[in-house]
């Protein structure tokens, strides 16, 4: 609702603008008002004061009384109806008799009240936290999934099973079958801690809930090399976002064969090639493009270091083409499974955020 003193200001506005030779109907678009409008301002000679928060509005016929929002109150929170819903409410007075309200009254009551949930002594439902890992080396955090990739006959898939080190994202063990089963992924994971040379340090091992993921004897395997499982929330698929875009990445690159590979063999022997080319050539955008490889083996710094030097010597040589600081070349400290708050990065890695 518009004041009386903007209205004498806009009314100001228009008719200086029309002095110096605008029309009225630009002067009072620019302020979003339409000419009938300045018209009805100015039809006194004066900027009318709005009438409109004086007006005598009549009650609508159809409005509960005081008396009947205390029933509605009384009754949803009352022993016997305190755990059911207005729609199982209003038919239950029925059954008896009785008509209060209707059930859209109800709802509206109670949302006006705040009652419309939890009217019982149960305790609110707390939201389930989005499982989170934070990774300050390699082969501390891998995440790992199933991917189904086309076969040439339609209706046919192969597994690739893959794991990923979250920190440097370089992939640690990837394996092709035409089945999933929990014996494949226990002959992946024993392969990559062989690898890795892990058996002797810790490992979080997230995955989504897959039936591979959670077999007992691949959870036993797990145990056995001592690798901590974490699983991401039930129906909640960006839990696993390191995978995820993994496979994206694969997915849409020009080469991946759409029409399906044609066995099991060309499927493993195209997954190698893509392995190596994203371990080994794959400038990554998450690691300020260097490849997995240099981040995974200790190598990113130097280039790092290099890539600074250059652009320092760079700017040093034509200042005027730079119009603040270099490109910030710094690697982060640390990776994110999920979204974590300051407070909880600097108690677990003693990281300080500026």
């Amino acid at each position: 609702m518009i004041s009386t003193l903007d209205r004498q200001i806009a009314v100001e506005l228009i008719d200086e603008a029309r002095v110096s030779g605008a029309r009225l109907a630009p002067a009072c678009k620019v302020l979003n008002i339409s000419e009938r409008t300045y018209q009805r301002w100015t039809a006194t000679g004066e900027v009318a004061t709005d009438q409109r928060p004086l007006a005598y509005r009549p009650q609508p016929k159809n409005k509960i009384s005081e008396k009947e929002r205390q029933d509605i109150i009384q009754i949803a929170t009352s022993s016997e109806y305190a755990d059911l819903p207005p729609s199982q409410i209003v038919p239950k007075l029925a059954d008896k008799g009785e008509y209060v309200a209707s059930e859209s009254t109800f709802y509206r009551v109670l949302k006006e009240e705040k009652l419309n949930t939890h009217r019982t002594r149960a305790k609110k439902p707390t939201p389930q936290q989005p499982p989170t890992h934070i990774a300050t080396t390699p082969n501390q955090v891998w995440t790992w999934d199933i991917t189904w990739l086309n076969a040439s006959i339609k209706g046919e898939y192969y597994k690739l099973y893959l794991i990923l080190d979250m920190f440097s994202r370089f992939i640690v063990g990837f394996e092709v079958w035409d089945e999933e089963t929990a014996e494949h992924a226990q002959q992946l994971i024993r392969k990559a801690t062989l690898a890795q040379r892990t058996s002797s340090r810790p490992i979080i091992l997230h995955s989504d809930n897959g039936s591979p993921m959670k077999a007992a004897t691949f959870l036993a395997t797990l145990e056995k090399l001592g690798v901590t499982s974490s699983f991401s929330r039930p129906r909640v698929s960006n839990d696993n976002p390191y995978s995820e875009s993994l496979f994206k990445t694969m997915k849409y690159r020009p080469k991946y064969p759409y029409k399906g590979f044609s066995s099991l063999f060309e499927a493993r022997e195209w997954v190698t090639e893509f392995v190596d080319w994203y371990n080994n050539d794959h400038l990554h955008s998450g690691l300020k493009f260097i490849t997995p490889y240099q981040r995974h083996y200790n190598l990113a710094q130097d280039i790092m270091n290099k890539r600074t030097q250059t652009y320092q010597l760079a700017k040093a040589k034509h200042p005027e083409r730079w119009s603040g600081k270099i490109r910030d070349w710094s690697l982060p400290e640390f990776v994110c499974l999920n979204k974590v708050s300051e407070k909880e990065i600097e108690t677990h890695i003693n990281i300080k955020i500026p």
